[in-house]
């Protein structure tokens, strides 16, 4: 097996990693961004000149890029070269109805498509400790797992495609929404007069510990919103989850609430800072 990759960034680089470290398979890479592409070369991957050479040479053709346009992009030049057989893993965070639509498109071409988002962020990606929700065929998923497992340790199938994407969505609505009510908490707590410190403290007595107070608590006090997971991307989410929502007919109003924030955070042009930056709107408002 001949193992294609599309997108080295934040997270893409590392779990590209990972890959041509533990695999043993021949491990193809494409990026716009060349030094990128030269980083994973000189680990002993191998530089392809296009998304269309990757498509024509690579048995698992695995996407990682930010957003529905970009995935659409990368599946336009790889529909035209693909031979039956092959299994296009797309592990980027989009819209589920996307990524069905480009499923029945690879499924006309002999092909099978994974959706396979993951969950955590650079750290784990650097560790190969991702967790990976799949959704597609089972059988695609069964022979595609020994490579999922060199970038995650808890792989579980989610059902037919775009249910990975789902349920990733579900899980980081949920982050969105622990997030933004430890930022509020913080946030009347120093109106209040408490010490940040103790306030931590005191919430690790309780039921309200959570791992994202215990994970930004240091960013938070130190205002370091150095970024393994931006506020650009968690209100990509966000909006997706209400999209999703709205499709189903099913009212979120904790939800729409924290996509305010975020859509908040996003206007004082904190995008590209961590999304736990979201307490600067809270302390604004």
């Amino acid at each position: 097996m001949r193992i294609g990759f599309i997108g080295l960034g934040i997270m893409g680089e590392a779990m590209c990693e990972n890959i041509v470290k533990k695999s043993g398979k021949e491990v193809l890479v494409y990026d716009i961004n060349e030094e990128q592409v030269k980083k994973l070369v000189d680990i002993g991957a191998k530089a392809a000149a296009s998304n269309k050479e990757i498509g024509e040479k690579c048995d698992l053709i695995i996407s990682m890029v930010p957003k529905s346009q970009h995935v659409k992009g990368v599946y336009s030049e790889l529909l035209p070269v693909l031979t039956p057989g092959k299994i296009l893993m797309d592990m980027s965070t989009i819209d589920p109805s996307v990524s069905r639509e480009l499923s029945v498109l690879v499924k006309e071409k002999g092909c099978l498509m994974l959706d396979a988002p993951v969950v955590k962020s650079k750290p784990a990606a650097i560790k190969g400790e991702l967790g990976i929700y799949v959704g597609g065929d089972k059988g695609a998923y069964e022979r595609a797992r020994p490579v999922l497992s060199c970038m995650g340790n808890n792989l579980i199938h989610m059902g037919d495609n775009g249910l990975g994407l789902v349920m990733k969505i579900c899980h980081n609505m949920l982050v969105a929404q622990i997030q933004n009510g430890v930022n509020e908490t913080i946030a009347l707590a120093e109106k209040s007069g408490l010490s940040f410190d103790d306030v931590v403290t005191a919430i690790s007595y309780g039921g309200g510990q959570n791992f994202y107070l215990d994970g930004k608590k240091n960013a938070i006090k130190n205002e370091d919103f150095t970024t393994a997971f931006s506020v650009e991307n968690m209100n990509k989410d966000i909006n997706i989850a209400i999209n999703l929502s709205k499709e189903l007919e099913i009212k979120l109003p904790g939800a729409e609430n924290a996509r305010r924030v975020y859509e908040g955070a996003m206007a004082m042009g904190l995008d590209k800072e961590d999304f736990s930056a979201a307490i600067k709107v809270i302390r604004d408002r």
